[in-house]
């Protein structure tokens, strides 16, 4: 199965850039991984409603380019279905059985546009807390390895 996580921002810190490359090591067994890092946006603290939007609509082009039209596309969001580990799981086995690429997207600090929503095909949340893209990195890949043990009946996720 080919899982692609396509991330607005690159990681600047070497602990972030360590626990990440370990998880991608791990999971090479179980998929074939593809990591696309797309520049983010400089937003200052405080903008207007309408600079936000134009900051979120300028980096879901560039997430966008980095989708292809037969991938099954999961949004990262907040507001998306939480899940265990294992229903995350049996998610990943099911779409392993179709042929289509499995894409997560984590946004940026001001989040997805309205177009990376409307082509997700769905939306999951780690938590109703905000996290930092490189945290949510993180937890990603430890997730999809975790997904990967529990899959294969191995060790790890208990």
């Amino acid at each position: 199965m080919t899982v692609r996580i396509v991330c607005v921002g690159k990681l600047k810190e070497r602990y972030f850039e360590d626990a990440c490359a370990e998880f991608q090591k791990r999971l090479s067994r179980f998929v074939s991984l593809e990591i696309a890092e797309v520049a983010d946006e400089k937003a200052p603290e405080s903008l207007h409603p309408a600079d936000e939007l134009l900051v979120k609509e300028k980096e879901g082009k560039r997430i966008l380019k980095c989708i292809g039209q037969k991938d099954f596309v999961v949004a990262m969001s907040i507001d998306g279905k939480q899940m265990t580990s294992e229903a995350f799981a049996a998610f990943l086995g099911e779409k392993e059985t179709g042929a289509r690429p499995l894409t997560f997207v984590i946004g940026g600090s001001l989040g997805l546009s309205d177009e990376v929503y409307a082509r997700a095909n769905a939306k999951i949340s780690f938590s109703q807390m905000t996290f930092p893209h490189r945290i949510a990195r993180l937890l990603l890949l430890e997730q999809l390895y975790r997904g990967c043990k529990i899959r294969a009946h191995e060790a790890y996720h208990k």
